[in-house]
């Protein structure tokens, strides 16, 4: 995978550079002390795969980075600011977000995600700001009261969209979200959640009955579209 390295600091690089040569499954570029270098180099060069990018630039910020690149590859934050990283969330070309000092172990947990996971994000011991729901594996971690909370995915029964807010209902506990449907929905696997209405996602696996069109889980019915329902019926292991 070939990756390139954006950090103001000098020692951050080098110590970037040296945790990619004992990675061996990547191909350092090219490193970058400012963004705009970087652009440039981008803008020349379309086999950029990944990049490590710092967030504390002068003038030009990671995120303002981001921002200009079209269709920006793989990146993986390497900060010594453990603020932001519910803002990270937003971004689905972020894949990882490190916080200095870097060890080898963690670097390379996160080039193993970057090479098999489009969307997702772990954030360690980092405090909270305000956001929206992030993925992680068969985890959903969402920002209630500034705290994040870990949700089980297989626990969740079903996800009901209102307004500018979603409510996830899990087996044992409800959580109320400032986000929409659809970025949760492009958060969770296909394998066991689908939207059968423009207000609801459920978990296929949770399914008690079906009828006309509409779906009992637990003791909740939830509405199912005419448009949504073939792709359900195909889903389900029928006898």
């Amino acid at each position: 995978m070939n990756c390139i390295i954006v950090d103001d600091e000098e020692t951050a690089r080098i110590v970037i550079n040296r945790l990619i040569t004992k990675n061996g499954n990547l191909n350092k570029l090219a490193d970058f002390s400012n963004a705009m270098d970087a652009i440039k180099f981008m803008n020349q060069n379309e086999q950029v795969d990944l990049i490590f990018l710092d967030i504390h630039m002068p003038a030009f910020s990671g995120f303002d980075f981001i921002q200009t690149i079209k269709n920006p590859p793989k990146i993986i934050l390497t900060t010594s600011d453990r603020n932001f990283a519910i803002e990270a969330f937003e971004y689905e070309c972020i894949v990882d977000y490190l916080t200095k000092p870097i060890t080898q172990e963690r670097f390379d947990k996160a080039v193993t995600r970057a090479f098999s996971v489009k969307k997702s994000i772990t954030v360690e011991n980092a405090p909270i700001q305000q956001g929206v729901a992030a993925e992680s594996g068969q985890t959903l971690f969402v920002n209630i009261d500034r705290r994040l909370i870990k949700i089980d995915m297989p626990s969740i029964n079903y996800i009901e969209a209102s307004g500018d807010y979603i409510s996830i209902k899990t087996e044992k506990k409800n959580y109320t979200v400032h986000s929409t449907l659809k970025k949760i929905e492009d958060k969770l696997p296909d394998s066991i959640f689908l939207k059968v209405h423009r207000s609801y996602i459920i978990n296929v696996n949770k399914i008690v009955d079906i009828e006309d069109n509409s779906v009992l889980i637990e003791k909740n019915v939830i509405p199912v579209s005419r448009s949504n329902r073939p792709e359900l019926i195909k889903r389900l292991n029928l006898l």
